[in-house]
Protein backbone atom coordinates (compact mmCIF):
# COMPACT_ATOMS: atom_id res chain seq x y z
CA UNK A 1 0.00 0.00 0.00
CA UNK A 2 1.20 3.47 -0.89
CA UNK A 3 -0.22 6.06 1.47
CA UNK A 4 0.50 9.46 2.95
CA UNK A 5 -0.84 11.80 5.62
CA UNK A 6 -2.47 15.11 4.69
CA UNK A 7 -2.60 17.81 7.38
CA UNK A 8 -4.71 20.91 6.60
CA UNK A 9 -3.87 23.79 8.92
CA UNK A 10 -4.98 27.34 9.58
CA UNK A 11 -3.57 29.39 12.47
CA UNK A 12 -2.72 26.41 14.70
CA UNK A 13 0.76 27.56 15.74
CA UNK A 14 0.38 26.14 19.27
CA UNK A 15 -0.14 22.55 18.18
CA UNK A 16 1.05 22.24 14.56
CA UNK A 17 4.70 21.43 15.28
CA UNK A 18 3.91 18.66 17.78
CA UNK A 19 1.34 17.16 15.40
CA UNK A 20 3.86 17.03 12.54
CA UNK A 21 6.55 15.47 14.77
CA UNK A 22 4.10 12.82 16.00
CA UNK A 23 3.04 11.97 12.44
CA UNK A 24 6.67 11.72 11.30
CA UNK A 25 7.13 9.00 13.90
CA UNK A 26 4.65 6.94 11.87
CA UNK A 27 5.48 7.87 8.27
CA UNK A 28 7.80 10.12 6.28
CA UNK A 29 5.14 10.79 3.63
CA UNK A 30 3.52 13.96 4.97
CA UNK A 31 1.75 16.77 3.11
CA UNK A 32 0.85 19.92 5.02
CA UNK A 33 -1.56 22.42 3.43
CA UNK A 34 -1.14 25.91 4.89
CA UNK A 35 -4.56 27.43 4.27
CA UNK A 36 -3.61 31.11 4.41
CA UNK A 37 -2.36 31.16 8.01
CA UNK A 38 -1.41 34.55 9.46
CA UNK A 39 0.41 33.33 12.59
CA UNK A 40 3.79 31.59 12.92
CA UNK A 41 2.78 28.63 10.73
CA UNK A 42 5.27 29.46 7.95
CA UNK A 43 8.19 29.57 10.39
CA UNK A 44 7.14 26.24 11.90
CA UNK A 45 6.91 24.55 8.51
CA UNK A 46 10.40 25.75 7.58
CA UNK A 47 11.76 23.49 10.32
CA UNK A 48 10.67 20.38 8.39
CA UNK A 49 12.51 20.01 5.10
CA UNK A 50 11.42 16.38 4.73
CA UNK A 51 7.70 17.14 4.29
CA UNK A 52 5.76 18.51 1.31
CA UNK A 53 4.17 21.91 1.93
CA UNK A 54 1.38 23.52 -0.06
CA UNK A 55 0.87 27.21 0.69
CA UNK A 56 -2.42 28.96 -0.06
CA UNK A 57 -2.02 32.71 0.22
CA UNK A 58 -5.64 33.26 1.27
CA UNK A 59 -7.78 31.19 3.60
CA UNK A 60 -10.15 29.21 1.38
CA UNK A 61 -11.60 26.64 3.76
CA UNK A 62 -10.80 23.16 5.01
CA UNK A 63 -12.45 21.41 2.09
CA UNK A 64 -10.41 23.32 -0.46
CA UNK A 65 -7.22 22.62 1.50
CA UNK A 66 -7.99 18.89 1.61
CA UNK A 67 -8.60 18.76 -2.13
CA UNK A 68 -5.24 20.44 -2.76
CA UNK A 69 -3.60 17.89 -0.50
CA UNK A 70 -5.29 15.02 -2.35
CA UNK A 71 -4.09 16.38 -5.68
CA UNK A 72 -0.49 16.43 -4.44
CA UNK A 73 -0.86 12.92 -2.99
CA UNK A 74 -2.06 11.60 -6.36
CA UNK A 75 0.86 13.32 -8.10
CA UNK A 76 3.22 11.55 -5.68
CA UNK A 77 1.65 8.21 -6.62
CA UNK A 78 -0.16 7.46 -3.38
CA UNK A 79 -3.24 5.24 -3.34
CA UNK A 80 -4.57 6.40 0.04
CA UNK A 81 -4.46 9.59 2.08
CA UNK A 82 -5.00 9.77 5.83
CA UNK A 83 -6.28 13.18 6.97
CA UNK A 84 -5.56 14.38 10.49
CA UNK A 85 -6.41 17.74 12.07
CA UNK A 86 -3.62 20.07 13.19
CA UNK A 87 -5.27 21.11 16.46
CA UNK A 88 -3.81 18.17 18.39
CA UNK A 89 -7.08 16.38 19.14
CA UNK A 90 -6.10 13.24 17.23
CA UNK A 91 -3.46 10.68 18.20
CA UNK A 92 -0.96 10.03 15.39
CA UNK A 93 -0.52 6.48 16.66
CA UNK A 94 -4.05 5.70 15.43
CA UNK A 95 -2.88 6.10 11.83
CA UNK A 96 -1.74 2.48 11.88
CA UNK A 97 -5.30 1.51 12.83
CA UNK A 98 -6.52 3.04 9.57
CA UNK A 99 -3.85 1.23 7.56
CA UNK A 100 -4.74 -2.14 9.08
CA UNK A 101 -8.41 -1.48 8.35
CA UNK A 102 -7.58 -0.54 4.76
CA UNK A 103 -5.67 -3.81 4.34
CA UNK A 104 -8.78 -5.62 5.58
CA UNK A 105 -11.18 -3.53 3.45
CA UNK A 106 -9.26 -2.23 0.39
CA UNK A 107 -10.60 0.78 -1.53
CA UNK A 108 -12.79 1.85 1.38
CA UNK A 109 -13.39 5.26 2.91
CA UNK A 110 -12.59 4.81 6.60
CA UNK A 111 -13.94 7.18 9.27
CA UNK A 112 -12.45 7.48 12.74
CA UNK A 113 -15.07 7.19 15.48
CA UNK A 114 -14.12 9.34 18.46
CA UNK A 115 -14.32 7.44 21.75
CA UNK A 116 -14.87 10.16 24.33
CA UNK A 117 -17.23 10.06 27.30
CA UNK A 118 -20.43 12.00 26.58
CA UNK A 119 -19.92 14.31 29.56
CA UNK A 120 -16.68 15.60 27.98
CA UNK A 121 -18.30 16.45 24.68
CA UNK A 122 -19.48 19.98 24.12
CA UNK A 123 -23.28 20.14 23.93
CA UNK A 124 -23.21 21.85 20.56
CA UNK A 125 -20.80 19.32 19.08
CA UNK A 126 -22.81 16.38 20.37
CA UNK A 127 -26.04 17.71 18.87
CA UNK A 128 -24.41 18.59 15.57
CA UNK A 129 -22.91 15.11 15.29
CA UNK A 130 -26.21 13.36 16.03
CA UNK A 131 -27.93 15.67 13.54
CA UNK A 132 -25.35 14.85 10.87
CA UNK A 133 -25.47 11.10 11.61
CA UNK A 134 -29.27 11.06 11.25
CA UNK A 135 -29.31 12.78 7.88
CA UNK A 136 -26.42 10.72 6.55
CA UNK A 137 -28.34 7.55 7.42
CA UNK A 138 -31.49 9.00 5.85
CA UNK A 139 -29.68 9.95 2.63
CA UNK A 140 -27.47 6.87 2.17
CA UNK A 141 -28.95 4.13 4.35
CA UNK A 142 -25.56 3.72 6.07
CA UNK A 143 -25.33 3.96 9.85
CA UNK A 144 -22.16 5.74 11.01
CA UNK A 145 -21.58 6.81 14.63
CA UNK A 146 -19.36 9.82 13.85
CA UNK A 147 -19.85 11.43 10.44
CA UNK A 148 -18.17 14.68 11.53
CA UNK A 149 -14.81 13.15 12.39
CA UNK A 150 -11.94 14.68 10.41
CA UNK A 151 -9.60 11.73 11.06
CA UNK A 152 -10.14 9.64 7.93
CA UNK A 153 -8.56 7.49 5.24
CA UNK A 154 -9.55 8.29 1.66
CA UNK A 155 -9.16 5.93 -1.34
CA UNK A 156 -7.66 8.45 -3.77
CA UNK A 157 -8.12 6.43 -6.96
CA UNK A 158 -11.87 6.24 -6.36
CA UNK A 159 -12.56 9.87 -5.44
CA UNK A 160 -10.06 11.76 -7.59
CA UNK A 161 -12.49 12.06 -10.52
CA UNK A 162 -15.45 13.27 -8.45
CA UNK A 163 -16.09 16.97 -9.01
CA UNK A 164 -16.93 18.44 -5.60
CA UNK A 165 -18.80 21.72 -5.25
CA UNK A 166 -18.11 22.65 -1.61
CA UNK A 167 -14.87 23.92 -0.13
CA UNK A 168 -15.32 24.55 3.57
CA UNK A 169 -16.29 22.36 6.55
CA UNK A 170 -19.25 20.88 4.70
CA UNK A 171 -16.84 19.27 2.20
CA UNK A 172 -16.26 16.37 4.59
CA UNK A 173 -19.99 15.65 4.52
CA UNK A 174 -20.18 15.97 0.75
CA UNK A 175 -17.30 13.59 0.08
CA UNK A 176 -18.80 11.09 2.53
CA UNK A 177 -22.26 11.13 0.92
CA UNK A 178 -21.06 11.14 -2.67
CA UNK A 179 -18.59 8.33 -2.00
CA UNK A 180 -21.44 6.25 -0.57
CA UNK A 181 -23.61 7.03 -3.61
CA UNK A 182 -20.73 6.04 -5.86
CA UNK A 183 -20.69 2.61 -4.22
CA UNK A 184 -17.49 3.10 -2.23
CA UNK A 185 -17.55 1.08 0.98
CA UNK A 186 -17.71 3.28 4.09
CA UNK A 187 -16.47 1.77 7.37
CA UNK A 188 -15.42 3.16 10.73
CA UNK A 189 -12.69 2.46 13.27
CA UNK A 190 -12.42 3.59 16.91
CA UNK A 191 -9.88 6.35 17.57
CA UNK A 192 -8.67 8.33 20.54
CA UNK A 193 -9.47 12.02 20.89
CA UNK A 194 -8.22 14.78 23.14
CA UNK A 195 -10.13 17.99 23.82
CA UNK A 196 -8.10 20.62 25.70
CA UNK A 197 -9.73 23.07 28.07
CA UNK A 198 -11.91 25.72 26.44
CA UNK A 199 -9.37 28.53 27.00
CA UNK A 200 -6.65 26.46 25.26
CA UNK A 201 -8.81 25.19 22.42
CA UNK A 202 -8.41 26.65 18.93
CA UNK A 203 -11.36 26.06 16.64
CA UNK A 204 -12.27 27.76 13.38
CA UNK A 205 -15.71 26.17 13.22
CA UNK A 206 -18.33 28.93 13.15
CA UNK A 207 -21.32 27.32 14.86
CA UNK A 208 -24.15 29.28 13.23
CA UNK A 209 -22.77 29.89 9.74
CA UNK A 210 -21.20 26.46 9.24
CA UNK A 211 -24.18 24.65 10.76
CA UNK A 212 -26.49 26.48 8.33
CA UNK A 213 -24.25 25.54 5.40
CA UNK A 214 -24.25 21.89 6.47
CA UNK A 215 -28.04 21.99 6.93
CA UNK A 216 -28.55 23.41 3.44
CA UNK A 217 -26.24 20.78 1.98
CA UNK A 218 -28.25 18.06 3.73
CA UNK A 219 -31.46 19.50 2.26
CA UNK A 220 -29.98 19.38 -1.25
CA UNK A 221 -28.83 15.79 -0.70
CA UNK A 222 -32.29 14.73 0.54
CA UNK A 223 -33.90 15.98 -2.67
CA UNK A 224 -31.24 14.33 -4.83
CA UNK A 225 -31.65 11.07 -2.92
CA UNK A 226 -35.45 11.06 -3.16
CA UNK A 227 -35.75 12.12 -6.78
CA UNK A 228 -32.67 10.55 -8.36
CA UNK A 229 -30.47 8.23 -6.29
CA UNK A 230 -33.14 6.04 -4.68
CA UNK A 231 -35.38 5.55 -7.75
CA UNK A 232 -32.56 4.84 -10.17
CA UNK A 233 -30.59 2.61 -7.81
CA UNK A 234 -33.76 0.59 -7.25
CA UNK A 235 -34.34 0.40 -10.98
CA UNK A 236 -30.76 -0.79 -11.46
CA UNK A 237 -31.29 -3.42 -8.78
CA UNK A 238 -34.36 -4.73 -10.59
CA UNK A 239 -32.55 -6.23 -13.52
CA UNK A 240 -34.59 -8.63 -15.64
CA UNK A 241 -33.17 -11.74 -14.03
CA UNK A 242 -33.92 -10.37 -10.54
CA UNK A 243 -37.51 -9.26 -11.04
CA UNK A 244 -39.17 -12.62 -10.45
CA UNK A 245 -36.94 -13.40 -7.47
CA UNK A 246 -37.74 -9.97 -6.07
CA UNK A 247 -41.48 -10.48 -6.48
CA UNK A 248 -41.34 -13.91 -4.88
CA UNK A 249 -39.29 -12.75 -1.89
CA UNK A 250 -41.06 -9.49 -1.08
CA UNK A 251 -44.59 -10.01 -2.43
CA UNK A 252 -45.71 -13.51 -3.40
CA UNK A 253 -43.96 -15.54 -0.73
CA UNK A 254 -43.99 -13.03 2.11
CA UNK A 255 -45.82 -14.01 5.26
CA UNK A 256 -48.19 -11.03 4.98
CA UNK A 257 -51.82 -11.58 4.11
CA UNK A 258 -53.23 -10.75 0.69
CA UNK A 259 -55.19 -7.83 2.11
CA UNK A 260 -52.12 -6.37 3.86
CA UNK A 261 -50.03 -6.53 0.68
CA UNK A 262 -52.88 -5.01 -1.33
CA UNK A 263 -53.39 -2.14 1.09
CA UNK A 264 -49.61 -1.58 1.19
CA UNK A 265 -49.52 -1.20 -2.59
CA UNK A 266 -52.55 1.10 -2.55
CA UNK A 267 -51.11 3.30 0.19
CA UNK A 268 -47.71 3.50 -1.50
CA UNK A 269 -49.22 4.53 -4.84
CA UNK A 270 -51.39 7.15 -3.15
CA UNK A 271 -48.42 8.61 -1.25
CA UNK A 272 -46.39 8.68 -4.47
CA UNK A 273 -49.02 10.92 -6.11
CA UNK A 274 -50.28 13.04 -3.22
CA UNK A 275 -48.95 16.63 -3.64
CA UNK A 276 -46.37 16.81 -0.86
CA UNK A 277 -43.32 16.68 -3.13
CA UNK A 278 -40.07 16.21 -1.28
CA UNK A 279 -41.75 14.62 1.72
CA UNK A 280 -43.70 11.80 0.06
CA UNK A 281 -41.31 8.97 0.84
CA UNK A 282 -40.55 10.10 4.39
CA UNK A 283 -44.26 10.51 5.18
CA UNK A 284 -45.10 7.18 3.54
CA UNK A 285 -42.52 5.31 5.65
CA UNK A 286 -43.70 6.94 8.88
CA UNK A 287 -47.38 6.25 8.22
CA UNK A 288 -46.68 2.71 7.01
CA UNK A 289 -45.00 2.05 10.34
CA UNK A 290 -47.98 3.44 12.27
CA UNK A 291 -50.51 1.54 10.13
CA UNK A 292 -48.43 -1.67 10.35
CA UNK A 293 -48.25 -2.09 6.59
CA UNK A 294 -45.47 -3.77 4.64
CA UNK A 295 -42.96 -0.89 4.63
CA UNK A 296 -40.87 -2.32 1.80
CA UNK A 297 -43.87 -2.67 -0.51
CA UNK A 298 -45.03 0.84 0.43
CA UNK A 299 -41.62 2.27 -0.51
CA UNK A 300 -41.59 0.40 -3.82
CA UNK A 301 -45.12 1.52 -4.71
CA UNK A 302 -44.39 5.12 -3.72
CA UNK A 303 -41.67 5.19 -6.36
CA UNK A 304 -44.40 5.57 -8.95
CA UNK A 305 -43.29 9.22 -8.90
CA UNK A 306 -39.82 8.60 -10.31
CA UNK A 307 -38.61 11.48 -12.54
CA UNK A 308 -39.85 10.04 -15.92
CA UNK A 309 -43.35 9.61 -14.43
CA UNK A 310 -43.64 13.04 -12.79
CA UNK A 311 -44.87 14.99 -15.90
CA UNK A 312 -47.72 12.55 -16.73
CA UNK A 313 -48.71 12.36 -13.04
CA UNK A 314 -48.87 16.16 -12.81
CA UNK A 315 -50.88 16.41 -16.00
CA UNK A 316 -53.27 13.61 -15.02
CA UNK A 317 -53.76 15.29 -11.63
CA UNK A 318 -54.54 18.59 -13.33
CA UNK A 319 -57.07 16.97 -15.65
CA UNK A 320 -58.70 15.14 -12.76
CA UNK A 321 -59.00 18.39 -10.83
CA UNK A 322 -60.73 20.04 -13.80
CA UNK A 323 -63.15 17.12 -14.02
CA UNK A 324 -63.97 17.23 -10.30
CA UNK A 325 -64.30 21.02 -10.10
CA UNK A 326 -65.94 21.36 -13.53
CA UNK A 327 -63.17 23.70 -14.63
CA UNK A 328 -61.47 24.23 -17.99
CA UNK A 329 -58.66 21.72 -18.51
CA UNK A 330 -56.83 23.75 -21.12
CA UNK A 331 -53.33 24.75 -20.10
CA UNK A 332 -52.95 28.44 -20.95
CA UNK A 333 -49.46 29.79 -21.60
CA UNK A 334 -49.60 33.56 -21.32
CA UNK A 335 -47.30 36.36 -20.26
CA UNK A 336 -50.19 37.86 -18.31
CA UNK A 337 -49.87 35.77 -15.17
CA UNK A 338 -52.11 36.92 -12.34
CA UNK A 339 -52.48 35.80 -8.76
CA UNK A 340 -56.00 34.53 -9.51
CA UNK A 341 -54.70 32.42 -12.40
CA UNK A 342 -51.99 30.84 -10.23
CA UNK A 343 -54.43 30.28 -7.36
CA UNK A 344 -57.08 28.62 -9.54
CA UNK A 345 -54.61 26.34 -11.34
CA UNK A 346 -52.86 25.37 -8.11
CA UNK A 347 -56.18 24.61 -6.42
CA UNK A 348 -57.24 22.53 -9.43
CA UNK A 349 -53.99 20.58 -9.30
CA UNK A 350 -54.09 19.96 -5.54
CA UNK A 351 -57.67 18.67 -5.60
CA UNK A 352 -56.97 16.61 -8.70
CA UNK A 353 -53.80 15.08 -7.25
CA UNK A 354 -55.61 13.79 -4.17
CA UNK A 355 -58.51 12.36 -6.23
CA UNK A 356 -56.21 10.94 -8.90
CA UNK A 357 -54.12 9.37 -6.14
CA UNK A 358 -57.18 7.61 -4.78
CA UNK A 359 -58.22 6.41 -8.25
CA UNK A 360 -54.74 5.13 -9.06
CA UNK A 361 -54.48 3.45 -5.65
CA UNK A 362 -57.78 1.63 -6.18
CA UNK A 363 -56.76 0.49 -9.68
CA UNK A 364 -53.38 -0.79 -8.51
CA UNK A 365 -55.06 -2.38 -5.50
CA UNK A 366 -57.52 -4.34 -7.65
CA UNK A 367 -54.71 -5.45 -9.97
CA UNK A 368 -52.53 -6.52 -7.01
CA UNK A 369 -55.38 -8.43 -5.36
CA UNK A 370 -56.17 -10.30 -8.60
CA UNK A 371 -52.50 -11.23 -9.17
CA UNK A 372 -52.09 -12.39 -5.58
CA UNK A 373 -55.28 -14.46 -5.63
CA UNK A 374 -54.22 -16.12 -8.88
CA UNK A 375 -50.56 -16.78 -8.01
CA UNK A 376 -51.18 -17.85 -4.42
CA UNK A 377 -54.03 -20.12 -5.48
CA UNK A 378 -51.83 -21.79 -8.09
CA UNK A 379 -49.10 -22.24 -5.52
CA UNK A 380 -51.50 -23.94 -3.16
CA UNK A 381 -52.74 -26.26 -5.95
CA UNK A 382 -49.18 -27.18 -6.91
CA UNK A 383 -48.29 -27.76 -3.27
Amino acid sequence: MSWCVVIPTYNNEKTLESVIRDVLQVTGHVIVVNDGSTDATVAILEKFSQIAVITLHQNQGKGHALQKGFERAVQQGHRYAVTIDSDGQHAAGDIQTFIRKAEEFPDSLIIGTRTLPREKLRKGSGFANRFSNFWFRMITGINLPDTQSGFRLYPLDLIKNIRFFTGKYEFELEVLVRAAWKGIRVVDVPIQVYYPDREERVSHFRPFRDFVRIGLLNTVFVFIALFYIKPFSFRKYLRKENRMAFLKKHVLQTGDSTSKITFSVMFGVFMGIVPIWGYQLITAIALAYLLRLNKFIVIVAANISIPPMIPPILYASYLTGGWILNMDNKLIFSKKISFDLIRDNLYQYLVGAVVFGVIAAVCFGILTWMILMLTRKNRMVIG
